[in-house]
């Protein structure tokens, strides 16, 4: 019997190295916190309105799963969104994440416009017809007899401290002059 040297089971074929290098090990720790990011990634759309979940690409299965977890309360609720998270493991998530984050920014613009158009309906009240032509600047559609009508009865309004009817007429007119 010839002795062989012990170096011979460090030798590998030349492709079997090539295949080794392809494969990532990726830690347990990782795979949980991929599934749990999964899971609130599922919480969240959980809580969006049916609106909003129409606007997210979902097939079937998921959707119903979605459905049923928020007309469940408590602990099977907690169950049901850890079958949404692992539903979520085996489809790509990609789209959805961009259609959620397209939803949230799409609320904060509008909030955002909200507080501008807020700030610009107290000016009006405030100075009056002096703002005014502020207003003919950004929107130049705007109609100046009834924006001063408004204002009038706005400032009428909050000297005898009445509801602010006419200030919610102004803002709401602000806001179909920025949508428009």
């Amino acid at each position: 019997m010839t002795k062989q040297p012990e170096d011979w089971l460090d030798d590998k074929p030349d492709n079997q190295e090539e295949e080794d290098d392809e494969i990532i090990w990726v830690s347990k720790s990782e795979i949980k916190r991929d599934a749990e990011e999964l899971k609130r990634l599922g919480a969240e759309m959980v809580e969006l309105g049916k609106n909003s979940l129409d606007k997210i690409p979902l097939d079937d299965d998921l959707r119903a799963a979605i459905d049923l977890a928020q007309k469940i309360k408590k602990e099977g609720r907690r169950r049901q969104l850890q079958l949404i998270g692992k539903m979520l493991r085996s489809r790509d998530e990609e789209p959805i994440r961009l259609a959620l984050d397209k939803l949230k920014n799409r609320h904060n613009q509008q909030v955002a416009l909200f507080h501008k158009l807020e700030m610009l309906r107290d000016r009006l009240v405030e100075e009056g017809d002096e703002a005014v032509p502020d207003v003919l600047n950004l929107y130049p559609h705007a109609d100046r007899q009834q924006l001063r009508s408004m204002i009038r009865n706005a400032q009428k309004e909050k000297a005898a401290n009445k509801p602010p009817k006419s200030s919610r007429q102004i803002f709401q007119y602000l806001r179909e002059l920025a949508e428009a």
